[in-house]
């Protein structure tokens, strides 16, 4: 089963990098639920902002790592890159070179 990996925007303008299996549970849960995570719960509400799809958990959380470790300015050009390719149409796929259409 796939993961995506996600950035949301905070209420705050703060981002918020996480991996889910079900990108719509997840941010329910951000912003209705007492199952979303510690830092987003005095957040809200969120939008998601940024996705990309993996093939696996491994890759995944290898990949949120690496989102985390970036600059807020490097995560935002992240996001307008894919704002400037069209935005959750197409969904970067790790572990493969195809892409989805939601």
């Amino acid at each position: 089963m796939s993961y995506f990996i996600y950035i949301v925007k905070c209420n705050d303008n703060t981002l918020y990098t996480g991996i889910t299996k079900d990108l719509d549970r997840r941010i329910y849960e951000h912003n209705n639920s007492s199952k979303g995570a510690k830092y987003t719960k005095s957040r809200r509400p969120v939008k998601i902002v940024y996705t990309e799809k993996a093939i696996n958990r491994s890759i995944a959380s290898k990949r949120e790592y690496e989102i985390k470790q970036l600059k807020k300015v490097d995560k935002l050009n992240l996001i307008d890159s894919e704002n400037i390719s069209g935005g959750r149409g197409e969904i970067r796929t790790l572990g493969t070179v195809t892409h989805t259409h939601p």
